[in-house]
């Protein structure tokens, strides 16, 4: 079994963004020892408590902290942003990091559709936008221009002989098509929505095309993971995040409490039919519990690799996840 993480740069109650990056940093180069296979930054705008505005940005600083571990978006919202503008940031980065660098993409605003149209006056959320902006992507990254096609006059630079790997990130099996047609890995995110996953990756498979890109389909999904010590302490982390949840449902995306803080509240018969719903976001647990689970996940979604993304009030629990995980899961090994 393979592990990454997804890191979306969270901020602590109490802490504030520029200790939230620094905690990336830390997380990172931990994540390189561990044995993880990549490292994946989240794009999220308009919120007080997430720091990943910029992925592209953020790799940089990573991959020249860290030595071996894949670095990448997870991930760069197409829409928001000019393709060819994209195309250039990444082939700059995989020029700087040969072979350690991933593209994923997503075409949700990563926010609120106002701050969206903010970033790109030019989006009009069309979906046949986002597959054109695919197409105009693979060429420039491939240069491989089709016929009377922009890219035969304009060329993504720098030039180089490789290329970062190509993901599609989603939530539904629509992405998960385009994947396939596009002949590029997909990465399924369970933690955003858990119905209909194992389904839309069997289709991505049996619908896929090879591409320059990649040969064959590969793969992986996310989850939300909490991994500690002991039971007392993995219900406290659990805990934490069904409100938090809640809290988003609600469209309150900047509330993020302490387990003192939320201890003793008693939810209604409405809110804990949510919590139950959303339980399939996450797992926690102990090693020994968290692990058969987990590997009961990859066995539904028949991938071999899962991206676990972990938020806590303490930056040390959060570490300390990521370190059983590793071991529990025998990846230095």
């Amino acid at each position: 079994m393979k592990l990454s993480v997804l890191d979306q740069s969270p901020i602590r109650n109490g802490s504030n963004a520029v200790e939230a990056l620094q905690e990336s940093v830390q997380l990172a180069k931990l994540a390189d020892k561990l044995g993880y296979t990549r490292y994946w930054l989240s794009e999220h705008h308009n919120t007080k408590s997430l720091a990943g505005a910029s992925p592209e940005i953020l790799i940089a600083r990573l991959a020249s902290e860290t030595s071996r571990i894949r670095i990448g978006s997870g991930g760069v919202m197409l829409p928001n942003h000019s393709t060819l503008k994209v195309a250039e940031n990444f082939r700059l980065l995989e020029a700087l990091f040969p072979g350690r660098i991933d593209l994923g993409i997503g075409r949700a605003p990563g926010g609120d559709r106002f701050t969206a149209r903010i970033l790109n006056p030019s989006n009009t959320f069309d979906p046949k936008e986002f597959v054109q902006q695919l197409v105009d992507l693979q060429a420039w990254l491939t240069d491989k221009a089709l016929p009377g096609s922009m890219q035969e006059k304009i060329r993504a630079i720098p030039s180089i002989p490789t290329s970062p790997d190509l993901w599609i990130l989603t939530s539904s099996g629509e992405s998960g098509m385009l994947a396939a047609h596009f002949g590029m890995a997909l990465s399924f995110a369970h933690f955003i929505y858990p119905v209909g996953g194992p389904e839309a990756v069997s289709n991505y498979r049996s619908q896929f095309r090879p591409s320059l890109h990649l040969q064959a389909p590969q793969a992986s999904v996310g989850i939300f993971a909490f991994c500690a010590d002991t039971e007392e302490k993995a219900a406290e982390m659990e805990a934490v995040m069904d409100h938090r949840m809640l809290s988003f449902e609600r469209g309150q995306y900047d509330v993020f409490p302490t387990y003192e803080e939320i201890k003793d509240i008693e939810y209604t018969p409405e809110e804990l039919l949510r919590i139950r719903a959303n339980s399939g976001r996450r797992i926690a647990g102990t090693p020994q519990q968290v692990k058969p689970r987990l590997e009961q996940l990859a066995a539904a979604y028949d991938v071999d690799e899962l991206v676990i993304a972990t938020i806590t009030n303490d930056h040390a629990d959060r570490l300390r996840s990521y370190e059983l995980l590793a071991e529990v899961f025998h990846l230095t090994k």
